[in-house]
């Protein structure tokens, strides 16, 4: 695990594999697969990632089993897995009493959720993660769930709150030594001066993560944090810095199929181009972003940017309304209102949500009962905002107490169709 907190160097690395490895386990063997994704996450990332595929319908057994895989998907960077496996390991840890080991599965499955742009399932799990972290004496763990907060905030920009935690979470990073706790802070930093449209000070911030000689700088984040400062360093016009990255990234990408990383070069790749941008872009919202609707949603502000950049405004203005309307959903504030001033700008009027009875809801919550209310089914909804079904089912019955209802037959006479409703 320290290969991942601290970054021993590559030697430490390679002889604990070579350890690893005397002990002959078979490779579908859980620990051998989480101690090769902490030890060599983006070597061995295509064999890791396999395993996780084939066990994923396994769930549910034995808690310590699924913690093991859930740490392993974080560390390869396939957040979608992470969070499933580790929402399978905290029930089992929650009845046997094991308080050490669920502080541990909810803070990397609140992480993930967090990652993935879930924040009202993942806002919940932190409270609790946070708490039992601190309770069982666990710095880098707990940490990392403070971190998550401020990335939470930011998202949601509640910037003021975002930087108390992000500092806390520094200090707690800087006493533990915990570099992927300093670069968890550093991208809430980051995505605070986005918000704000401080670009040059975003770019900064995220950069950190990357300089070797910062204590920000992780390894294994940094592959998984390109696309804020790709859209950080586009806007402020520090091109060149980022095409250096992506290049220096290259060879990682290159071995491994890590679902985060390569989302991330996708974005980075279409945001740099010059004579190739329709492709690259085309390519990325090709790709599988199924249970990634955050990284979905950037992708089609950026695209609508484009568009409109060059004048093909009738076409830019679908992919900023499907921006918009995931963002809104998300709940990511910032990313909405940048939405609604390019389709302004666009030519089309962008009204913010009529509030009524729908300030009980937070946006994410107000999406899905909307679509619920038009008579859409959890699968379809969950296939317009990218989202599992379940996790539509989860949100639905958090939304009906707030309505004071009982049932989605409700939910069009409290939710009727007007201007504010999303489309």
């Amino acid at each position: 695990m320290r290969c991942f907190w601290i970054d021993p160097g590559e030697q430490t690395r390679h002889a604990l594999l070579d350890v690893s490895d005397s002990f002959r386990l078979p490779d579908d063997d859980p620990r051998k697969i989480a101690v090769d994704a902490l030890v060599a996450p983006f070597d061995r990332g295509a064999r890791i990632l396999d395993r996780l595929r084939a066990l994923a319908a396994t769930t549910g057994r034995d808690p310590e089993v699924d913690r093991f895989l859930g740490s392993a998907a974080f560390q390869v960077g396939a957040f979608d897995l992470a969070a499933q496996f580790t929402a399978a390991a905290v029930p089992g840890f929650r009845s046997s009493g094991r308080l050490g080991l669920l502080a541990r599965a909810l803070s990397i499955n609140a992480w993930s959720l967090t990652r993935l742009g879930d924040l009202a399932a993942a806002t919940p799990v932190l409270a609790e993660a946070a708490t039992f972290c601190r309770e069982t004496g666990q710095p880098f763990m707990y940490g990392s769930a403070v971190a998550a907060q401020a990335e939470i905030a930011a998202l949601r920009g509640d910037y003021e709150q975002a930087a108390l935690l992000a500092a806390d979470a520094e200090r707690i990073g800087l006493s533990a030594g915990a570099r992927p706790v300093l670069a968890t802070a550093q991208l809430a930093r980051g995505l605070i001066a986005l918000g704000e449209g401080r670009f040059d000070d975003a770019c900064s911030d995220l950069a950190r993560i990357h300089d070797p000689r910062d204590p920000s700088y992780s390894p294994v984040l940094r592959a998984y944090f390109l696309t804020e400062l790709a859209e950080a360093a586009v806007r402020a016009g520090q091109t060149e810095m980022l095409a250096a990255l992506v290049r220096d990234l290259e060879p990682v990408a290159a071995i491994t199929p890590s679902p985060a990383l390569h989302i991330g070069m996708r974005y980075a790749r279409a945001v740099l181009a010059k004579d190739s941008a329709e492709e690259l872009f085309a390519a990325a919202l090709g790709a599988d972003l199924t249970g990634w609707p955050a990284e979905r949603g950037r992708l089609h502000l950026a695209y609508g940017e484009w568009l409109r950049r060059q004048r093909r405004i009738v076409e830019s203005r679908t992919q900023l309304r499907t921006a918009r309307e995931l963002f809104d959903a998300l709940g990511f504030v910032a990313w909405s209102e940048r939405a609604r001033l390019e389709l302004r700008s666009a030519g089309e009027s962008s009204p913010n949500r009529d509030p009524d009875a729908r300030e009980r809801l937070t946006p994410h919550e107000l999406s899905i009962a909307q679509l619920a209310a038009q008579g859409l089914t959890n699968r379809e909804i969950g296939q317009r905002l990218y989202l599992s079904h379940r996790t539509v089912s989860t949100h639905l019955h958090r939304i009906f107490p707030k309505l004071g209802i009982s049932s989605r037959g409700d939910l069009a006479a409290v939710l009727p169709a007007g201007p504010g409703t999303a489309v």
